[in-house]
């Protein structure tokens, strides 16, 4: 008794319920050339994941499973898994179909329901109840989703009825940095545990603020991690199992093709890929081909413009300079180089003229003068304002630039730099913006980002010899801070203990709490980090508690 078991790892579009058919079929069908008895898709791969309050439209559940059931009828193919959003009576269940033989020949419901962090599925899903077991050519394989295989004492309990040979997993698992590890040591662990191999289908692709970065996994009987599929790639795993003195013996038929460590990156390749996948599919995906971008000459902004450029192709990518007197000549330099090295469209728009209006304008009403942050601020929104309308006009996507570490503490303009359909690094922090920087500059075959950009002192130009650390403690300190607090939760005291400055952390913990309304207000970018601003962190606008910054424990 033997099968082939093919694992997809696909990118679907959330509600793109045809295409996403005719994705599975044509997968189906070049798993079947390659011999394949059963192939398996991610989670909710037929309606897209997460289609968030879609779920909530019984219409779309039942088109949902209208196309599923065209899927299903008169195939005559290997046996299909299918993840899909099932409406039964008055629930709905995150759900995987079993199509065999023309029909649909078993259902699984997701048991475990995660509900912390980007997931919300107990807004939407009813548990399951029950294990399904499907068998195949006398192979019987255990049916789980997700989250199901994370809870090894529960996954006995649930599995304790049923005879398996192995069990089979599909996941939409979106990507945080060291998150593939993670996932390694979750379906090694099960494999071992229940001394059955375990096939697992991950999706790809990137989903508004996610990005499903596949690495689909198959484990041995011993828990060895023996395949995993391509990083930030559609791909298809092959594994053939048989049942062999009463155990499962899992094998490869392309060894070569599959082994794990031909996948490994670095941290910052790593996040690189995700910031290029996740910024292509959210621009292709809502049906934009171009882009544009403010360029400064500064490092984030050269960043974006490369992301926008590996994402899309330089020839969809528009570079725009706006200076005022107070940028430098090296800057606006370093932004025609910049777009040079690319190979992207670049213009040069100045905004003294634009700047002087406007204050004269504004100097009708009393108060109004040149020598604070409104002034400074007003700089930063003339440039949004004809971003704006030149993306009004060409149809462009505007992508704004600005880091984590800005964004965190409010240092960005409403209206201004913040203006714009998506922030492509808005959950990296500013100490990773260099790395990343050296990263692309490192593995292409010549400079892309000036070096000066990269060396010069971080500054927002908005008035004479102004730097960042004017306003902000340096960003090596600050991001350490940052990470404490926004991404570990920990307390003023704690950080204090650790060393920080009292009046510094006081000063980071205000700034991230006062621009929480700036935050909302700001467009959708990749998440990046395990705990992103948006679904991760929801915190209120109106709010008035405030921790202890004394130091006491």
């Amino acid at each position: 008794m033997a099968i082939r078991i093919a694992l997809v790892q696909c990118n679907v579009a959330v509600g793109d319920l045809a295409g996403n058919a005719a994705m599975i079929r044509d997968y189906a069908a070049t798993a079947l050339a390659e011999g394949a008895d059963i192939v398996v898709f991610p989670e909710m791969c037929l309606c897209g994941y997460p289609p968030e309050d879609l779920l909530l439209r019984p219409r779309f559940l039942q088109d949902t499973r209208q196309v599923l059931d065209q899927l299903a009828d008169g195939w005559d193919g290997p046996v299909l898994m299918v993840g899909f959003a099932e409406q039964q009576d008055k629930n709905i269940y995150n759900s995987l179909a079993v199509i065999q033989n023309g029909k649909i020949a078993a259902i699984y419901r997701k048991v475990l329901l995660p509900n912390y962090g980007v997931f919300d599925e107990k807004r939407y899903f009813t548990p399951g109840y029950e294990p399904v077991v499907c068998e195949v050519n006398g192979i019987r394989l255990a049916l789980t989703i997700c989250e199901d295989i994370w809870n090894l004492d529960w996954l006995t309990r649930f599995l304790k009825p049923c005879r398996f040979d192995g069990i089979i997993n599909i996941s939409a698992s979106p990507f945080h940095s060291g998150k593939s590890n993670q996932r390694q040591t979750v379906v090694g662990q099960c494999a071992a545990h229940f001394r059955k191999p375990v096939f697992y289908s991950n999706l790809i692709g990137g989903q508004d603020e996610l990005v499903f970065d596949g690495r689909s996994l198959i484990a041995d009987q011993t828990g060895t991690v023996i395949a995993s599929g391509k990083a930030f790639e559609s791909d298809i795993l092959y594994a053939d199992i048989k049942s062999q003195n009463q155990s499962a013996i899992v094998s490869l038929p392309k060894p070569d093709e599959s082994v794990p460590v031909k996948e490994a990156l670095d941290p910052a390749a790593e996040v690189y890929h995700a910031l290029v996948l996740g910024t292509r599919d959210y621009v292709r995906k809502n049906r934009f081909s171009k882009v544009m971008i403010g360029l400064s000459g500064g490092i984030d902004s050269a960043l974006t413009a490369v992301i926008a450029a590996d994402a899309l192709g330089p020839e969809n990518v528009l570079g725009i300079t706006m200076p005022s007197r107070f940028n430098s000549t090296d800057t606006q330099g370093d932004a025609r180089k910049l777009a040079e090295n690319l190979g992207i469209q670049f213009y040069s728009l100045p905004i003294e003229s634009i700047l002087k209006e406007f204050s004269s304008v504004l100097s009708a009403v009393p108060g109004w003068n040149e020598k604070g942050l409104a002034y400074e601020n007003l700089q930063a929104r003339i440039r949004g304002c004809l971003m704006m309308s030149l993306s009004n006009q060409l149809g462009y996507m505007v992508l704004t630039t600005g880091n984590k570490s800005e964004t965190a503490v409010g240092y960005c303009t409403l209206y201004g730099d913040t203006a714009g359909g998506f922030a492509v690094i808005k959950d990296v922090p500013k100490t990773l913006v260099y790395q990343l920087s050296d990263h692309v500059n490192r593995i292409a075959p010549k400079e892309r980002i000036p070096q000066s950009t990269i060396d010069r002192v971080p500054t927002a130009e908005l008035r004479a010899n102004q730097k960042d650390s004017d306003s902000l403690p340096e960003y090596d300190i600050l991001d350490v801070i940052l990470q404490g607090y926004i991404e570990r939760e920990k307390s003023p005291s704690e950080l204090i203990a650790e060393g920080f400055p009292p009046r510094t952390v006081e000063r980071v913990f205000r700034l991230v709490d006062l621009a929480e309304y700036k935050r909302r207000q700001c467009p959708p970018g990749v998440k990046i980090t395990p705990r992103a601003f948006g679904k991760d962190r929801r915190m209120p606008i109106t709010n008035r508690y405030k921790p202890d910054f004394s130091g006491n424990a």
